[in-house]
């Protein structure tokens, strides 16, 4: 599922290609997405220009002329790739928005988890980003921050890094890559984390993603960038999917245990 990483990544791609161009028109194969996309939603989009595209959370954020929002969540096995309006649609090419250009951003999702969602006024504001956490790179996500919001809590470490409300875009592979960085055992609890514990978590988060960034993302199966290419941060993988093989800090053996439904590794020895 494109985590944070992913999406930036895919942000930063199509950036530079789209800001400034117009809409010219919004072409839906297949509107039953997540939630199905509003019959109207092409119409009020074209013609507008496209002043850039922002990111919060998993989402993408087209921010249009006239004070209007686009808003893509590319959802479990979504991308978005920049392609030419004339280049004929593959299976599970579900929209496309075709740039003046001649250009246009065509989003592929076999599972068609994602959404496209129509917004006027301050998009944070919209019901699906209204009751997120701060972003994980932002100043607003600190030691402070986390331990005061952990006190008392008895979700586990993980659940805790994976909630949105308490911090966004942090998915499974970088929660665990964060929790073994930091040398918390991802079942601990949460309230019993003290707040020196939860310093080094923070920038355990903070190190892994932008590290992630930096390699376009993680594929495992799905992903790839708005030209195509694949994400290379699976490379530098220090404990996701090494269950069984040897911790690379401590030579212990590295577990796998479900926690939620999600696969789960750790290291016993050295994380505590």
């Amino acid at each position: 599922m494109p985590e944070l990483p992913e999406v930036e990544t895919t942000r930063r791609g199509i950036e530079p290609h789209v800001r400034g161009r117009r809409i010219a028109k919004i072409i839906i194969r297949d509107a039953r997405l997540r939630w199905p996309i509003a019959e109207n939603l092409p119409r009020q989009a074209e013609d507008r220009r496209i002043i850039g595209i922002q990111r919060r959370a998993k989402y993408l954020l087209f921010r249009l002329e006239a004070d209007a929002t686009l808003i893509l969540h590319l959802g479990m096995s979504g991308s978005l790739r920049l392609v030419a309006a004339q280049d004929p649609p593959l299976a599970h090419a579900h929209l496309d928005i075709i740039l003046a250009s001649g250009q246009a951003l065509r989003y592929t999702d076999p599972r068609r988890f994602g959404s496209l969602h129509w917004c006027t006024g301050d998009p944070a504001q919209h019901h699906l980003l209204a009751s997120l956490g701060p972003e994980p790179l932002s100043s607003a996500f600190h030691a402070d921050y986390l331990y005061g919001l952990s006190r008392g809590r008895r979700i586990c470490a993980k659940a805790l890094l994976m909630d949105s409300r308490a911090v966004v875009g942090i998915g499974n592979i970088y929660a665990n890559e964060a929790l073994y960085r930091a040398a918390i055992r991802p079942m601990r609890s949460a309230g019993c984390i003290g707040r020196n514990r939860y310093a080094r978590l923070v920038q355990a988060v903070k190190s892994v993603l932008a590290e992630a960034i930096e390699a376009g993302g993680t594929t495992l199966r799905d992903f790839t960038d708005s030209t195509g290419q694949p994400g290379y941060f699976h490379r530098r993988l220090e404990v996701y999917g090494r269950g069984g093989a040897a911790c690379q800090r401590c030579a212990g053996i590295i577990r796998m245990e479900r926690l939620g439904q999600r696969a789960t590794y750790y290291c016993p020895g050295c994380q505590f």
